[in-house]
C-alpha cells in the first residue's frame, strides 16, 4: 500500500480522506460487509456525496444531531462521513439497548433524523422507533435503511432521491464551513458509574489521533476487522477512522460470532487485528483459534482492559507483534500506547508511553504532581480532548483542572522507564480498616495464579472494617477459593486480601464488552 502521506490525503473532515483516496486509488476496497457489499473508495466517495446532499435537502443544519440505529456495516461509515462532513453531529444507537436505554440517549441528544433498521435478527424495532420519534412531543422523521413494501417509515431510496436537487456547489459550501474543532461525533459513555453522558468529539481531534495511530501502529496493507457496536468510540475512532485516513480496508461483521470472526480474519487476510480481552477469550475458546491460518496478521492489539498473562502468551504464540493502549471517550481514545513489540513486561504491566501530542500528569488529592512511582489520578491535556458533555456545562467544567488537564478518574503510576501503569478507578478504590485498597492491584495478583483466567474485585459494606473486598474469579480448571486466598497472603498486605472469593463461569459485561462492576457490587452486597 502506498503510504498515506504520498497521496496528499489530508483534510479537515473524514470525507476529505475518502475523496483523496477515491481520486488516487478508485478501485481499492474501502468498506466490506461480511457476505455483503464491497465498496471501493470510488463508490464510497460517491455514496458519501449522495447522502450528504440528501441530508442538506432534508434541512439538516450544522450542529444538528443525526442518529443511526444499526449494526456495524459500510452503511454506518457512509452516514458518519456524510453527516460529519456538512457540520452535523452523528451518533450511533446500539441495537442491543432496550427501549429505556434508547429513550434516554435520544431524549438527551434530540436528533433531527433517525436512520434505522426496523429489524435486527429476531427483534422488531417498529414500536420502539415510533416511541423514539415522538419523545418530548417531537415528531422526528425515521428513515428505514432498507426499503420495505410494508414499512411505515420514510424510505431510503426516497431520501437519496431528494438529494438530487442539491448542487455540487451547495455541498462544497457546507463542507467548507465545517471541520476543525466543531463537534462531529456524539458518543455516550458506558454509564458504569451512573447515567451515560454524551461526549462531543471534534474533527481535529479524531483526525489528528487517527493519523498518529496510523503512524505508530503501521501495517501494510491495512486490513482490519470491525465487529464493535457503532455507538462506541472503539468502533468509530479506534478502528474505522484510522483505517480510512491511510486508505485502508475495513471488514465489518454485523453480528459477532467468535468462530465466524476467525474465519473472516482468514478469508479477508486481516493484517491489523484489534479487539478487547473478553472477545479474545471467546475466540480462543474455539478450536479454530489454533487451527486457522492467521498468518496475514502483522499486528494484534487490545484495548479497554488489562490482559492476563496466559492470554498474552497465547497471543505471542500466534502473532509477530502486539500492542495496547490506554484511553477513553473524552480524550478521543488513546492517552498512552505501546509501540508494536513483544516486550512481556511492558504489555502486561503498563500501557506504554504518553501518546504523541498528549501531556500526561499524575496528581494527588490537592492537584500536585506525585513523585515518580507514586499513585495518583491521571490527567491529560491535548488537542484530542473532547469539547464537552452535551447539555452538561457544569459537569464539563468540573472535569478539568485549572490548567486545562482532563480528569480521567483513573489511578496510575509512572514507572521508572517512563511507561504508565493503570491502578484502577478512583471510584473503585475503597477503604478497609482505614487503608486504601486499589482493586486493580489485587486483580493482577489474582490473575497471576496459573488457574485464574480473569478476576474482578469490588467492595462490600462490613460492620468491622467499613468495606472489604469481594473477588469474582473465572478459573480455567477446578480450584478451591481458599487456595487462591492463600496465594494472595503470600503477595499482598492483609487488608488487601479479599474477604470472600466467588468462582464464576463468566463475568457480567456491559454492551461495550467491559465488566459490569455495578452488577457485581449488587451481588457482593447480598453474599
Amino acid at each position: 500500500m502506498t503510504d498515506f502521506n504520498d497521496v496528499n490525503a489530508v483534510g479537515h473532515r473524514i470525507c476529505d480522506f475518502v475523496r483523496s483516496f477515491a481520486n488516487a486509488f478508485p478501485d481499492r476496497e474501502a468498506l466490506i460487509a461480511d457476505g455483503g457489499d464491497r465498496l471501493t473508495y470510488s463508490e464510497y466517495a460517491r455514496q458519501v456525496d449522495a447522502v450528504a446532499k440528501s441530508l442538506i435537502a432534508m434541512g439538516v443544519k450544522p450542529g444538528d444531531r443525526v442518529a443511526m440505529l444499526d449494526t456495524p456495516s459500510p452503511r454506518f461509515m457512509v452516514m458518519f462521513a456524510a453527516a460529519s462532513g456538512i457540520g452535523a453531529i452523528w451518533m450511533g444507537l446500539n441495537p442491543r439497548y432496550q427501549l429505556g436505554e434508547l429513550s434516554y440517549v435520544v431524549g438527551d441528544a434530540q436528533p433531527v433524523l433517525i436512520f434505522a433498521k426496523s429489524r435486527v435478527g429476531s427483534r422488531d424495532y417498529y414500536d420502539d422507533l415510533v416511541s423514539l420519534s415522538q419523545l418530548n412531543g417531537r415528531n422526528v422523521p425515521v428513515i428505514e435503511l432498507f426499503d420495505q413494501k410494508d414499512s411505515k417509515f420514510g424510505g431510503y431510496d426516497a431520501f437519496i432521491a431528494a438529494g438530487y436537487a442539491v448542487t455540487d456547489d451547495q455541498l462544497s459550501s457546507r463542507r467548507f464551513a465545517s471541520g476543525g474543532r466543531q463537534p462531529c461525533l456524539l458518543v455516550y459513555t458506558s454509564g458504569s458509574t451512573g447515567k451515560p453522558k454524551g461526549a462531543l468529539l471534534h474533527h481535529e481531534g479524531i483526525i489528528a489521533f487517527s493519523l498518529e495511530q496510523a503512524r505508530l501502529w503501521q501495517v501494510n496493507p491495512h486490513r482490519c476487522l470491525n465487529y464493535f457496536p457503532i455507538n462506541h468510540v472503539g468502533c468509530t475512532v479506534d478502528i474505522s477512522v484510522p483505517a480510512i485516513v491511510q486508505g485502508g480496508t475495513i471488514v465489518f461483521m454485523e453480528q459477532f460470532d467468535a468462530k465466524r470472526s476467525i474465519e473472516v480474519a482468514c478469508e479477508e487476510r486481516i493484517t491489523w487485528l484489534g479487539s478487547i480481552p473478553s472477545v479474545f477469550a471467546l475466540q480462543m475458546a474455539c478450536p479454530e483459534w489454533e487451527t486457522s491460518d492467521l498468518s496475514a496478521v502483522q499486528l494484534c492489539i487490545w484495548e479497554g482492559a488489562a490482559i492476563s498473562e496466559d492470554m498474552l502468551d497465547k497471543l505471542l504464540a500466534r502473532f509477530p507483534l502486539l500492542a495496547t493502549n490506554y484511553g477513553m471517550t473524552e480524550t478521543t481514545s488513546a492517552m498512552a500506547a505501546t509501540p508494536p513489540c513483544r516486550d512481556r513486561d511492558m504489555l502486561l504491566y503498563s500501557v506504554g508511553m504518553p501518546f504523541p501530542g498528549v501531556e500526561l500528569r499524575i496528581l494527588d488529592e490537592n492537584d500536585h504532581d506525585v513523585e515518580l512511582g507514586e499513585i495518583g489520578e491521571i490527567v491529560a491535556r491535548s488537542i484530542y480532548n473532547f469539547t464537552g458533555y452535551l447539555n452538561l456545562p457544569e459537569v464539563t467544567s468540573s472535569s478539568y483542572t485549572n490548567e486545562n488537564f482532563f480528569r480521567t478518574g483513573d489511578l496510575g503510576i509512572f514507572r521508572a522507564d517512563g511507561t504508565l501503569k493503570i491502578s484502577g478507578r478512583i471510584k473503585e478504590m475503597f477503604k478497609s480498616g482505614g487503608y486504601n485498597v486499589y482493586p486493580r492491584e489485587v486483580e493482577i495478583t489474582l490473575e497471576s495464579h496459573p488457574q485464574v483466567d480473569s478476576a474482578v474485585v469490588v467492595c462490600a459494606p462490613d460492620a468491622t472494617w467499613q468495606e472489604v473486598g469481594i473477588a469474582f474469579v473465572v478459573a480455567n480448571s477446578p480450584l478451591e477459593p481458599d487456595d487462591i486466598i492463600s496465594w494472595c497472603r503470600d503477595q499482598l498486605a492483609n487488608y488487601k486480601i479479599p474477604k470472600r472469593l466467588v468462582i464464576v463461569d463468566e463475568l457480567p459485561l456491559l454492551p461495550i464488552g467491559k465488566v459490569d462492576r455495578n452488577k457485581l457490587k449488587e451481588t457482593a452486597k447480598n453474599l
